[in-house]
């Protein structure tokens, strides 16, 4: 579960503050899959960092799973960060990591023991169990974002955010990528919040929150 209340975050411009979030508050209850939406500069992306501690609000409380992360000291948000999945729009791959090493990496720095039976289960469900002894640069940027979902949801985290993840990708590849994530938090029980251009991707989430401005509006 996630809850936000009364979030604000705040940049400063010259002499003046300008409000990226302004005073939201947000429920998203477990296993919700939520997708973010609005014109460039709305606070889609700010809102996303807020929820992977790379941001911390100027006001308000954050809380993910029972965790007061906007509470959290340096050191806390880098293990809360640790245990959640991020998807990123330009795959963030690790070019001297085999397919197979890049999956894994996330757990490995969790201490959590992958072994190769799930690891190949998980690759097979995605459609990349041939390429696990291939490099970054010998996929398709489909393949890339394949990877990247998978290294998300090996260490088994309850909450999945995804920035853009299909903005690199040709519509019909954005469309298995997204059915895929989709299916994969749907089963473990996974929030899943996505930022996304596409309305039509949109669509297919149970709950859309349209930033404006850093407001949600109907």
């Amino acid at each position: 579960m996630i809850e936000l209340r009364q979030v604000t975050f705040s940049r400063t411009d010259g002499a003046t503050q300008r409000k990226i979030i302004d005073d939201l508050s947000i429920v998203i209850n477990e296993g919700q899959q939520v997708a973010l939406v609005g014109d460039s500069g709305s606070g889609k992306t700010t809102l996303l960092n807020l929820l992977a501690g790379l941001l911390v609000p100027t006001h308000g409380e954050i809380t993910v799973n029972g965790q007061l992360i906007s509470h959290f000291n340096d050191n806390e948000l880098a293990v809360y960060r640790r245990s959640i999945g991020v998807i990123f729009q330009h795959y963030q791959l690790l070019e001297a990591l085999s397919v197979a090493d890049n999956i894994r990496f996330q757990a490995r720095l969790n201490d959590i023991k992958v072994d190769h039976a799930q690891l190949e289960t998980l690759a097979e469900r995605l459609g990349i169990k041939d390429k696990l002894r291939a490099f970054p640069n010998q996929l398709s940027g489909g393949e890339q974002q394949r990877v990247g979902i998978a290294r998300a949801v090996i260490n088994q985290p309850k909450v999945i955010l995804a920035d853009e993840p299909t903005g690199n990708l040709d519509s019909e590849r954005s469309q298995e990528v997204v059915d895929l994530l989709q299916t994969l938090c749907r089963e473990r029980r996974i929030n899943l919040v996505m930022v996304t251009h596409s309305q039509r991707l949109a669509g297919q989430f149970e709950t859309q929150l349209r930033l404006k401005n850093g407001k949600l509006y109907d």
